[in-house]
């Protein structure tokens, strides 16, 4: 059973940073692409930014570029993302997705539909 836990999300004043982490189970870690995406009240979910399985390559939405950072630990079985310089608009749940189908065109709302192993979310909230 494949399984995505997200930690690490919490309240943080704008220019603030946290780091999500992306605890994953239940799959060959490297044969998945992982992503992570927002939702913020009354908005859709979209994708922030995503990692490869093959080669690791790194995508990310223009909102958030240059400021977020994805990465994986292939031997925790872990994918982070760092956050930076936050600002009330990335306030959001954020959650973690996994799947042999993801392609990373997720991040400009591509493909999303082919995605079906998501985390349980977690919260960030950035104050002004």
């Amino acid at each position: 059973e494949v399984q995505l836990v997200e930690s690490g999300g919490g309240l943080v004043q704008a220019g603030g940073s946290l780091r999500l982490s992306c605890q994953v189970s239940g799959f060959t870690f490297e044969s998945y692409a992982v992503a992570w995406f927002r939702q913020a009240p009354g908005k859709e979910r979209e994708g922030v930014s995503c990692i490869t399985s093959e080669d690791r390559t790194t995508s990310y939405a223009d909102s958030v570029k240059g400021r977020f950072t994805i990465s994986s630990d292939n031997a925790m079985n872990t994918v982070y993302l760092q956050m930076n310089n936050l600002k009330p608009e990335d306030t959001a749940v954020y959650y973690c997705a996994a799947d042999p189908y993801l392609i990373c065109t997720v991040v400009h709302g591509i493909g999303v539909e082919l995605v079906n192993h998501w985390g349980q979310g977690t919260q960030v909230t950035v104050s002004s």
